[in-house]
């Protein structure tokens, strides 16, 4: 307990179990070795890990907290990633509903699931797990604040700040450091730890850092470098056949693949994006902070507005610590950044000529990767709506009904089917959807992640640069978008024709692109399951989803 003061010490509660003290203060918890040795679940003979090798993030928000710009916007870190899905990666009900439809499909492989979906939504206590000699475990922590065991408050604390700020540099960008092959120094001379931010560090800062947390801090700029955040952002999954067998490595999302085959690979990072600066010398601490250039924000903003929703609509069952205002800010600041940054829509031309509306409409990604991309449940596409003089609808194309089924999705109506990428679109029951569907090996269609082995389909929009024709298979382009000439990295362009049969004009043309994080079927998809975790999420999923989609653009014109 060395460097964590009298106060913490006199709270600290310790525990015996299989061999080992566990120490849990006020805020963190410790590992110190009661044996030179432990044999782990394996059967495995090593080295005790050190005392410390994680800290709870509340225990780093004493001195991350209270921080403003000069005019009065805070930029306090532990408010903005509380209210993340970094934060609330181990409360996810979709991602807890997922892992048991795997183990339910593979039951004899539950340990190595649960070890492998643990790596990236519960990493420290999995990091932890592994420094034991033992596998990651998922639902031996939940429900959040009912197990109370000091690896559960790990757990609970999803993607924490020691567990980003001690990824150490090794083997970043390289395929090892993939599906949560980041490293982590758990040597046990290692004390006190390395905790690596990207500015100069005071003498007196890392004395008060120390003393309050156990770390020393450790100028490093691989912090700021996509390559750390793709360590688990580039996930390959082992698909497994009935008997649990791994058949194949199949790339389930791989977001920072894409951006390194696009243009943006030159010109920004992750981190510019869904960290963005603050543009004024700032302080990062409360306590000896100096002004600095570049301070970023902590709300690691991304496109699951949807699921921050369902976060704090039930936050009481989910354990979130986030408070409603905190979650409410999150979920617009999410909405404000896809409506403003992530794809352009245009209406390139609308003529009528005997007696059909012909309508060119071009969508363009503004974002690093594919649109949408990362887990394949995402999917956006577009609504298109003619209305006649009497603003009577003469023609409409991607529908969405309150239930966030799409009208005229093959899939939605038919999970064998998909909706194929089109060039032109003539009847409304039609519909354009930018998506990946996942296929088994025999080719048929699946949400399952450990039974896809394939793309069927993959014509989400391509950030710019991206090349199809070069593009390696893992990222590549599937089905019609891979032959369509006005499908590329300047976006996709479609027509679509009207027949006006007796209607008048003017005609109204109204475009939207929309956006939906969890598919209508991804998540219907696990009604056979029966099972606590697919039963709640889809209760959950059912009462909201009438707001599970948000416009990412809109365009309209008049043709006379």
């Amino acid at each position: 307990m060395a460097g964590k003061g009298s106060a913490i010490a006199n709270r600290t509660i310790a525990c015996v179990a299989a061999g080992w003290v566990l120490c849990v203060g006020s805020a963190s918890l410790h590992l110190k070795a009661d044996a030179t040795h432990v044999d782990g679940s394996q059967g495995i003979s090593q080295v005790a890990p050190p005392a410390g090798l994680f800290d709870l993030s509340s225990n780093c928000m004493a001195c991350h907290n209270t921080l403003s710009t000069s005019a009065g916007e805070d930029i306090s870190f532990g408010p903005a990633w509380r209210a993340s899905m970094m934060a609330n990666s181990a409360r996810d009900p979709y991602w807890h509903a997922a892992v048991r439809r795997e183990i339910i499909d593979h039951p004899s492989a539950a340990a190595e699931i649960e070890d492998e979906c643990s790596i990236c939504h519960m990493p420290m206590a999995r990091t932890q797990a592994m420094a034991l000699g033992r596998k990651g475990e998922i639902f031996a922590h939940l429900p959040i604040g009912a197990v109370t065991t000091p690896e559960a408050a790990l757990a609970a604390d999803g993607v924490g700040c020691t567990m980003c700020h001690q990824i150490t540099a090794e083997r970043l960008g390289t395929p090892e450091s993939f599906t949560g092959g980041f490293v982590i120094d758990t040597r046990p001379n290692s004390n006190p730890r390395d905790i690596f931010g990207p500015f100069p560090v005071q003498t007196g800062q890392a004395a008060v850092m120390h003393s309050a947390t156990g770390f020393a801090p450790v100028e490093s700029q691989h912090i700021r470098q996509s390559e750390l955040c793709a360590t688990c952002h580039t996930l390959y999954t082992h698909a497994r056949g009935p008997a649990g067998e791994v058949l194949e490595r199949f790339p389930e999302q791989v977001p920072y693949l894409e951006w390194r085959h696009s243009a943006y690979v030159k010109e920004q990072s992750c981190q510019s994006c869904h960290m963005p600066v603050v543009e004024e010398p700032t302080r990062m601490a409360s306590v000896l902070g100096e002004l600095r250039e570049g301070v970023a924000r902590h709300s690691f903003r991304g496109g699951n507005f949807f699921m921050l929703g369902m976060l704090n609509r039930y936050r009481n069952e989910l354990g979130v610590q986030a408070t409603s205002l905190e979650m409410d800010a999150a979920v617009r600041e999410t909405l404000q950044s896809l409506q403003s940054d992530s794809a352009r829509l245009i209406i390139d031309r609308a003529d009528v000529s005997n007696g059909r509306l012909d309508i060119d409409v071009s969508v363009a990604n503004l974002t690093g990767h594919k649109l949408p991309t990362a887990y394949p449940s995402r999917r956006a596409w577009l609504h298109v709506t003619v209305r006649d003089a009497a603003k009577n609808v003469v023609f409409e194309s991607g529908a969405i009904t309150p239930e966030g089924r799409i009208v005229g999705n093959d899939n939605d109506d038919d999970g064998s089917r998909f909706e194929p990428h089109h060039t032109e679109i003539r009847r409304g029951e039609d519909v354009q959807i930018y998506e990946s569907v996942m296929g088994d090996p025999a080719g048929r269609v699946t949400t399952g992640l450990l039974t896809g082995t394939q793309y069927l389909k993959d014509n989400r929009l391509l950030p710019r640069g991206f090349d199809k024709a070069t593009a390696h298979p893992d990222i590549a382009v599937y089905g019609q978008a891979a032959r369509d000439p006005d499908f590329t990295a300047d976006g996709d362009r479609i027509r679509y024709s009207v027949d006006l049969a007796s209607a008048r004009g003017p005609f109204t043309v109204e475009v939207e692109l929309l956006f939906q994080p969890i598919a209508f079927r991804w998540a219907h998809n696990l009604e056979p399951y029966e099972a606590p975790e697919t039963e709640r999420f889809l209760g959950y999923y059912r009462s909201m989803a009438s707001s599970s989609w948000a416009p990412l653009g809109r365009a309209s014109i008049t043709v006379r």
